[in-house]
């Protein structure tokens, strides 16, 4: 990536202070994927970029530069939809911190970046965020090469069956078996069965799903903590409290 770059769609993923006055932000870009930029000045009382330079604000950024840290020369904000719920601002926080955390730098995803563009608008319109959690989950993991389908069993090449038991390998998918890689046991076929035809409703579909794309997550995290599952535990607190 070379020369400058002029009005290329991004979201802000991450963001936090660069020397004096400035800002280093992590963005996701449509065509260039996730990189960083150095906004000068942003972090100072005058200027307009801190409040541009948003999570979940639908944004045109130019920059140049040659190397790995560009320069942002321009920002054109858009309008976008809002996260005014403390889970869907929880929910959103998690997609941005996959993104920052898990998606190799300088790697175009347009199909994420569609995905992540239809997540941030259903979470700003529904209360029910866990389907739209998981749908973005498969994306991210399609992505990145490791899509499954839920009702094949990668190590026999058949299809689950109801009244089984399956497990969740991240390098082999729905497994019959349990070997080395495996990370979830005790998959119902039935509910592998309904989540193969998209059921992400009823809550027996919503537990494994659940159980095997956090095991996905934590298997691509390798061992590094996501900041926003601390922010969901302390919302169940409060609402367990209230």
């Amino acid at each position: 990536m070379t020369g400058p770059e002029h009005q290329e769609p991004a979201y802000v993923i991450h963001r936090r202070p660069w020397r004096e006055t400035s800002l280093m932000v992590d963005v996701f870009t449509l065509n260039r994927g996730r990189l960083t930029v150095i906004a000068r000045g942003a972090n100072s009382a005058k200027s307009p970029l801190k409040a541009q330079l948003q999570p979940f604000q639908p944004l045109m950024l130019d920059w140049a530069g040659r190397g790995d840290l560009k320069t942002l020369t321009h920002v054109d904000t858009r309008i976008g939809p809002s996260l005014h719920r403390t889970a869907s601002l929880y929910s959103g926080l998690y997609l941005n911190e996959l993104l920052q955390r898990i998606l190799p730098a300088a790697d175009p995803h347009p199909t994420l970046f569609a995905a992540y563009i239809n997540a941030i608008a259903e979470l700003a319109d529904t209360t029910d965020i866990e389907p739209v959690l998981r749908r973005f989950e498969r994306a991210f993991a399609a992505e990145l090469g490791f899509d499954f389908s839920w009702d094949l069993a990668t190590d026999t090449g058949q299809s689950v069956e109801p009244g089984q038991q399956y497990c969740y390998d991240p390098e082999q998918g729905i497994v019959a078996q349990p070997g080395p890689g495996t990370r979830v046991q005790k998959l119902p076929g039935e509910v592998l069965q309904a989540l193969a035809m998209g059921d992400l409703k009823a809550e027996p579909c919503r537990r494994v799903a659940k159980r095997v794309m956090r095991a996905l997550t934590d298997y691509l995290l390798q061992g590094r903590p996501l900041h926003s599952r601390s922010l969901f535990s302390h919302l169940r607190r409060e609402r367990h409290e209230s």
